[in-house]
């Protein structure tokens, strides 16, 4: 049986108008030629200085008219107002929808009908993304359980474990998680990401971390000994995402606030050769 939950912390931008594939292009740094029914896509918006300001999945609607990102709810209003500033003489209407965001993950699950719904371009195993127009009627799981399983999966929830204006987008592995396309040419913040990948200055990645005991607030220091070697991002009971430098990843004497904690490499991330 399927596990569906309804993701009351996500919010549905609308992007409409003949220019909203062009103007999303030249912003983000994923490929929105590649949206289509049926396959969405995951994309950052990035500073200047390519840092990571936000992400999120675009999906397009089904009656072809519009573009449908789904983000973070804490994020919807500043991403509105900072699209917005750089419409100009563009075909493009940014507002807000009523769509509640859905999760579903198993194999059997079946998605809607008339509704934007695609496999997560993240991973196969975390399952379907959609969106409805109001919360499904006796969900099977909630967004606590698809919080475990997003965990368990190595994958980043940008406003909890990315820092706004200083996060790489490769540090936080979005390279290997489809995030970012190298064919589709510039957008803003594509220069230092592109360097850091061809110049291999990623000294750091982010990663699934557990221990035994719960663990502590998002900024607490990782220790190898008594050297800070990472900081913890977020987590649900003893299961996390910490950014860690390369050269720690295999260490098997880190700590958090006084207890082991142990780094889970997952089976999709490249583990880098040596430190940088």
């Amino acid at each position: 049986m399927a596990r569906i939950a309804h993701l009351p912390d996500r919010a549905v931008l609308s992007i409409s108008g003949a220019d909203r594939v062009s103007f999303l292009q030249g912003l983000v740094s994923n490929d929105m030629t590649a949206v289509a029914p049926g396959h969405a896509v995951w994309t950052a918006f990035l500073s200047a200085q390519g840092k990571w300001l936000a992400d999120f999945f675009v999906f397009a609607d089904p009656e072809g008219v519009r573009l449908l990102v789904d983000c973070d709810a804490t994020q919807a209003a500043m991403l509105r107002q900072r699209l917005s500033r750089y419409r100009l003489r563009a075909d493009v209407e940014i507002s807000e929808t009523g769509y509640a965001v859905h999760a579903a993950w198993s194999e059997d699950f079946t998605a809607p009908e008339g509704y934007p719904a695609a496999p997560d371009p993240r991973l196969p195993q975390a399952g379907w993304r959609f969106l409805l127009g109001h919360p499904v009627a006796g969900p099977s799981a909630d967004d606590v359980d698809y919080d475990h399983l997003r965990l368990s999966l190595g994958l980043p929830d940008g406003v909890r474990d990315c820092e706004s204006g200083k996060t790489l987008l490769l540090e936080a592995n979005f390279d290997q998680l489809n995030g970012i396309s190298w064919t589709k040419g510039c957008y803003m913040g594509q220069e230092l990401t592109a360097r850091t990948r061809y110049r291999g200055l990623v000294r750091r990645h982010l990663l699934p971390v557990t221990s035994h005991h719960e663990l502590p607030a998002p900024g607490t220091p990782i220790l190898s000994g008594t050297t800070a070697v990472g900081e913890m991002r977020s987590s649900r009971d003893k299961v996390g995402m910490a950014m860690i430098r390369n050269e720690h990843i295999n260490d098997t004497e880190l700590s958090i606030g006084g207890h082991a904690l142990h780094v889970h490499v997952p089976q999709w991330f490249a583990l880098p050769a040596k430190a940088e």
